[in-house]
Protein backbone atom coordinates (compact mmCIF):
# COMPACT_ATOMS: atom_id res chain seq x y z
CA UNK A 1 0.00 0.00 0.00
CA UNK A 2 1.09 3.37 -0.53
CA UNK A 3 2.71 5.80 2.43
CA UNK A 4 0.84 7.85 4.59
CA UNK A 5 -0.30 11.14 3.20
CA UNK A 6 0.48 14.50 5.99
CA UNK A 7 -0.88 17.69 5.12
CA UNK A 8 -0.69 20.88 7.62
CA UNK A 9 -3.51 23.41 8.06
CA UNK A 10 -3.14 27.20 8.45
CA UNK A 11 -5.13 26.53 12.08
CA UNK A 12 -3.91 23.77 14.27
CA UNK A 13 -6.98 21.69 14.83
CA UNK A 14 -7.32 19.38 17.87
CA UNK A 15 -4.96 16.45 17.87
CA UNK A 16 -7.97 13.88 16.61
CA UNK A 17 -9.00 16.36 14.33
CA UNK A 18 -5.07 16.50 12.76
CA UNK A 19 -5.44 12.72 12.06
CA UNK A 20 -8.89 12.46 10.47
CA UNK A 21 -8.41 15.99 8.19
CA UNK A 22 -6.40 14.04 5.68
CA UNK A 23 -8.84 10.73 5.49
CA UNK A 24 -12.07 13.30 5.93
CA UNK A 25 -10.84 15.13 2.27
CA UNK A 26 -9.48 11.70 0.77
CA UNK A 27 -13.36 10.39 1.40
CA UNK A 28 -15.14 13.58 -0.02
CA UNK A 29 -14.35 12.10 -3.76
CA UNK A 30 -15.45 8.32 -2.79
CA UNK A 31 -18.39 8.08 -5.41
CA UNK A 32 -15.28 7.83 -8.04
CA UNK A 33 -13.47 4.96 -5.83
CA UNK A 34 -12.16 2.15 -7.51
CA UNK A 35 -11.47 -0.73 -6.23
CA UNK A 36 -8.23 -0.60 -5.57
CA UNK A 37 -8.73 3.10 -4.34
CA UNK A 38 -11.37 1.24 -1.70
CA UNK A 39 -8.51 -0.85 -0.68
CA UNK A 40 -5.56 1.69 -0.48
CA UNK A 41 -8.32 4.26 1.83
CA UNK A 42 -9.59 1.03 3.97
CA UNK A 43 -5.89 0.21 4.79
CA UNK A 44 -5.16 4.43 5.37
CA UNK A 45 -7.98 3.95 8.16
CA UNK A 46 -7.01 1.26 9.86
CA UNK A 47 -3.67 2.72 10.08
CA UNK A 48 -4.96 6.09 10.87
CA UNK A 49 -7.84 5.40 13.06
CA UNK A 50 -8.20 1.38 13.69
CA UNK A 51 -4.47 1.26 14.77
CA UNK A 52 -3.67 -1.91 13.01
CA UNK A 53 -6.32 -5.07 11.31
CA UNK A 54 -8.13 -7.80 13.27
CA UNK A 55 -7.01 -10.93 13.03
CA UNK A 56 -7.93 -13.00 9.50
CA UNK A 57 -10.51 -15.26 11.65
CA UNK A 58 -12.11 -11.72 13.82
CA UNK A 59 -12.65 -10.64 10.47
CA UNK A 60 -14.07 -13.32 9.00
CA UNK A 61 -16.27 -13.55 12.03
CA UNK A 62 -16.83 -9.95 11.27
CA UNK A 63 -18.14 -10.54 8.13
CA UNK A 64 -20.15 -13.37 8.98
CA UNK A 65 -22.17 -10.85 11.67
CA UNK A 66 -22.33 -7.68 9.16
CA UNK A 67 -23.93 -10.50 6.26
CA UNK A 68 -26.59 -11.36 9.01
CA UNK A 69 -27.29 -7.52 9.56
CA UNK A 70 -27.78 -7.47 5.64
CA UNK A 71 -29.96 -10.28 5.66
CA UNK A 72 -31.90 -9.23 8.40
CA UNK A 73 -32.52 -5.84 6.53
CA UNK A 74 -33.35 -7.78 3.46
CA UNK A 75 -35.80 -10.10 5.10
CA UNK A 76 -37.76 -7.15 6.50
CA UNK A 77 -37.95 -5.20 3.65
CA UNK A 78 -38.48 -8.00 0.98
CA UNK A 79 -39.87 -10.46 3.21
CA UNK A 80 -42.65 -11.32 5.26
CA UNK A 81 -41.75 -9.79 8.85
CA UNK A 82 -42.00 -6.66 9.95
CA UNK A 83 -39.20 -3.82 10.86
CA UNK A 84 -39.03 -3.85 14.91
CA UNK A 85 -38.98 -0.12 16.19
CA UNK A 86 -35.32 -0.08 16.89
CA UNK A 87 -34.67 -1.56 13.47
CA UNK A 88 -36.48 1.35 11.20
CA UNK A 89 -33.29 3.39 11.32
CA UNK A 90 -31.22 0.66 9.46
CA UNK A 91 -29.83 1.53 6.30
CA UNK A 92 -29.57 -1.48 3.68
CA UNK A 93 -26.67 0.48 1.80
CA UNK A 94 -24.89 0.62 5.32
CA UNK A 95 -25.35 -2.56 5.42
CA UNK A 96 -23.59 -3.26 2.26
CA UNK A 97 -20.87 -1.00 2.81
CA UNK A 98 -19.96 -2.73 6.31
CA UNK A 99 -19.71 -5.84 4.50
CA UNK A 100 -17.31 -4.08 2.00
CA UNK A 101 -15.43 -2.46 4.15
CA UNK A 102 -14.49 -6.12 5.81
CA UNK A 103 -13.92 -7.87 2.94
CA UNK A 104 -11.52 -5.28 2.00
CA UNK A 105 -9.79 -5.47 4.90
CA UNK A 106 -9.41 -9.43 4.91
CA UNK A 107 -8.55 -8.71 1.17
CA UNK A 108 -5.89 -6.40 1.94
CA UNK A 109 -4.76 -8.18 4.92
CA UNK A 110 -4.34 -11.65 3.10
CA UNK A 111 -2.52 -9.92 -0.32
CA UNK A 112 -5.59 -9.65 -2.54
CA UNK A 113 -5.65 -8.04 -5.22
CA UNK A 114 -10.07 -7.17 -5.28
CA UNK A 115 -9.79 -5.56 -8.69
CA UNK A 116 -7.47 -8.41 -10.55
CA UNK A 117 -9.72 -11.30 -8.44
CA UNK A 118 -12.99 -9.54 -9.52
CA UNK A 119 -11.58 -9.61 -12.97
CA UNK A 120 -10.35 -12.97 -13.33
CA UNK A 121 -14.18 -14.37 -11.13
CA UNK A 122 -16.13 -12.30 -14.01
CA UNK A 123 -14.15 -14.16 -16.51
CA UNK A 124 -14.46 -17.60 -14.81
CA UNK A 125 -18.18 -16.83 -15.03
CA UNK A 126 -18.36 -16.09 -18.58
CA UNK A 127 -17.07 -19.01 -19.64
CA UNK A 128 -18.45 -21.54 -17.69
CA UNK A 129 -21.79 -19.60 -17.65
CA UNK A 130 -22.19 -18.46 -21.53
CA UNK A 131 -25.45 -20.30 -22.13
CA UNK A 132 -26.25 -21.98 -18.81
CA UNK A 133 -28.57 -18.50 -18.15
CA UNK A 134 -29.75 -17.73 -21.71
CA UNK A 135 -31.40 -21.21 -21.32
CA UNK A 136 -32.82 -21.41 -18.35
CA UNK A 137 -36.35 -21.49 -18.42
CA UNK A 138 -36.84 -20.10 -14.54
CA UNK A 139 -35.21 -16.69 -15.47
CA UNK A 140 -37.58 -16.04 -18.34
CA UNK A 141 -39.85 -14.05 -16.01
CA UNK A 142 -39.45 -12.64 -12.48
CA UNK A 143 -41.95 -14.24 -10.95
CA UNK A 144 -41.32 -17.87 -12.75
CA UNK A 145 -44.71 -17.67 -14.49
CA UNK A 146 -43.18 -18.94 -17.53
CA UNK A 147 -41.89 -22.43 -15.62
CA UNK A 148 -45.28 -22.75 -14.31
CA UNK A 149 -46.95 -22.48 -17.79
CA UNK A 150 -44.72 -25.19 -19.07
CA UNK A 151 -44.84 -27.24 -16.16
CA UNK A 152 -48.81 -26.98 -16.53
CA UNK A 153 -48.98 -28.40 -19.57
CA UNK A 154 -46.26 -31.10 -19.39
CA UNK A 155 -48.64 -32.35 -16.91
CA UNK A 156 -52.08 -31.59 -19.23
Amino acid sequence: MESRETEQSETKPSESDQDLTPLAERLADAASLTIAEAQITVDRWIRDVGVRYFSELTNLAQLMEEVGELSRVVSRTYGDQSFKESDKSVSMADEMADILFVLICLANQTGIDLTQALKANLEKKTKRDADRHQNNPKLRSLDGSDQDDQQLDEHA
